[in-house]
């Protein structure tokens, strides 16, 4: 029999639990405990007090995140089971004890059935991120199980709530079991150095995997531009390939000095790399008409539905002036990691760029997020990276 607090749901809020959705928004409750806190543990049900699901309780606009759909204890058998259920997803992927990559996403919130949960893994480190209390809440527990699935390799487990919990939580960054060996990782054979304590998200974007790997078959003999830069991951994997001249851009200084730092890691590229602390927007309006291949990968423009004419209106501004300025029979490479601009709506905003630039375009690839960044069937927001290879004749 479970102890945990009850809320009911009012009549016909059931059917989206019922289709394995995650979230409970406040205007589908009708009854809930009075001294419920952010962070506890609640059972749901419906308006025939039928059993829908145990999740996380926190006031706001999402007031119920399911973690479970079976009405059992969440204890440690539980971590392990869904660990061990998304390590099986990463063995499928060739991810798990591979020799070329072994940096990878453990765990992606819903895709894995773990709301406000991310676990990324960096060559023997796991580094955790709660986007939640109540998640934040299992933090030790979740490291404990870590440590059963995964067993020897991993060597560290470091947790960076921090950032992603309000203050008054009182989270801190901090190392949970053992120490970390190395903070290098290697990806289809570049090397990088992840910054998991001081770095973005846990460190370093490992969704642009995939698609990393996929502009190197577009670099050799090249000339690219990689805007957004961050620690330079498409500008190696595209001179690891053969590119004649990469040049990185990013407005952070910081991000620069990574990208220099990874450089400087990957051997054999001295004279075919430039990097320049610049606002891209304003870089790409100055460049001339010689770079083969162009990368652009911005920061989310749009973080909520309020803000996403304004970010559309400035993915639109930033293709445009991109598609201008490359070659003839260049390459494009453009991304959206907004979750609020679906695919459609970001392919549409770059077909008017491509009428504003006055150049025939023609799709190459229709681009997403890797496999380890799970899109569950039953929660589409899961799926939020989207991005179109374009040839520019």
């Amino acid at each position: 029999m479970l102890t945990y607090p009850k809320i009911e749901l009012l009549r016909g809020k059931e059917h989206s639990i019922n289709r394995k959705h995650h979230w409970i928004f406040s205007g589908a409750i009708a009854k809930k405990d009075d001294d419920l806190k952010n962070g506890n543990l609640v059972q749901v049900f419906s308006f025939k007090n039928e059993f829908l699901g145990i999740g996380h309780f926190q006031y706001g606009s999402i007031m119920v995140r399911l973690i479970s759909f079976e009405e059992k204890n969440i204890d440690q058998a539980f971590w392990v089971s869904k660990f061990q259920s998304a390590l099986d997803v990463r063995k499928a992927l060739n991810l798990w004890e591979n020799q070329e990559t072994n940096v990878f996403r453990m765990i992606h919130g819903e895709g894995d059935g773990l709301p406000g949960l991310i676990i990324d893994y960096y060559n023997g480190t796991a580094v955790i991120q709660t986007h939640h209390v109540g998640m934040y809440k299992h933090v030790k527990d979740i490291s404990i199980a870590l440590r059963e699935v995964l067993g020897e390799k991993l060597k560290s487990v470091y947790d960076k709530s921090a950032e992603t919990l309000p203050k008054d939580v009182g989270a801190e960054n901090r190392v949970l079991f053992g120490k970390p060996e190395t903070n290098l990782v290697r990806e289809y054979g570049c090397s990088y150095e992840i910054d998991w304590e001081k770095g973005q998200k846990t460190g370093f974007f490992i969704d642009q995997r995939e698609n990393r790997n996929l502009l190197g078959k577009y670099s050799l003999g090249k000339k690219v531009l990689n805007t957004f830069c961050y620690s330079g991951g498409f500008s190696i994997a595209a001179l690891k390939a053969g590119a004649s001249e990469v040049h990185s851009v990013d407005i952070s200084a910081k991000a620069i000095e990574l990208t220099e730092k990874n450089l400087s890691i990957n051997m054999g590229f001295e004279g075919k790399h430039e990097s320049i602390i610049a606002d891209v927007v304003k870089y790409i309006r100055e460049i001339d008409n010689d770079f083969d291949l162009v990368v652009l990968d911005p920061p989310a423009f749009a973080k909520n539905i309020k803000s996403r004419h304004n970010a559309v209106q400035a993915y639109k501004r930033l293709n445009a002036e991109a598609l201008k300025r490359i070659k003839k029979g260049g390459i494009l490479f453009t991304f959206s990691c907004s979750q609020v601009v679906d695919k459609q709506l970001f392919a549409n905003t770059i077909t008017a760029a491509a009428h504003e630039a006055e150049r025939n375009v023609r799709i190459l690839h229709f681009l997403s997020q890797p496999g380890d960044h799970p899109i569950n069937i039953f929660h589409p927001e899961t799926e939020y990276l989207k991005g179109l290879v374009l040839f520019v004749e």
